[in-house]
C-alpha cells in the first residue's frame, strides 16, 4: 500500500494540490486547490482502486426535479459523477480509479473534471443547494 500512497503524494505535489491531512495506515488523503473549486476533497487509497470524494452541497429537501438534473448532468461529465451519500443527505462529486497503473495525466484528468463541472454547473449547484 505505501508504494501506491506514496505514488498519489507525489502526484498531488506535482499537481499543486494542498494536503491538509493524510494517514498512510488508513490510506487518505485530504487535500484542497480553491483556485479550482476543490476544498476538502477526501481521496482513499484502497488497493486496487483509488476513491476520490468532495462534497458539493447538503440535500435540504427532497426534489425530483434536482435529482432528475443531477443525472442528466452526470451525462456529461468526463469523469466521475453525482452520487447521492449512503445517508441521503448529500450530494457529492465522486470517481474511482486503479491504481495499479496510474499515472499523473489520469490523476490530473479526473480532478480537472470535478474543476471543470465546478467551473460550468456552479449556478444549478447553489440553487440545488439553497
Amino acid at each position: 500500500m505505501s508504494t501506491y500512497f506514496s505514488k498519489i503524494k507525489g502526484y498531488l505535489n506535482d499537481l499543486g494540490y494542498s494536503i491538509n491531512d493524510e494517514n498512510e495506515s488508513e490510506g487518505y488523503f485530504v487535500i484542497d486547490h480553491e483556485d479550482e473549486g476543490i476544498k476538502n476533497m477526501v481521496i482513499v487509497v484502497d488497493d486496487p482502486i483509488l476513491i476520490m470524494e468532495q462534497l458539493l452541497f447538503t440535500v435540504k429537501k427532497d426534489d425530483i426535479e434536482m435529482y432528475k438534473a443531477l443525472l442528466k448532468k452526470n451525462h456529461d461529465i468526463l469523469h466521475g459523477a453525482f452520487v447521492l451519500s449512503d445517508d441521503g443527505k448529500k450530494i457529492l462529486f465522486r470517481d474511482t480509479l486503479q491504481v495499479e497503473n496510474l499515472d499523473l495525466n489520469e490523476l490530473a484528468g479526473s480532478l480537472n473534471s470535478l474543476s471543470l463541472l465546478l467551473g460550468e454547473y456552479s449556478n444549478e449547484i447553489i440553487k440545488f443547494s439553497a
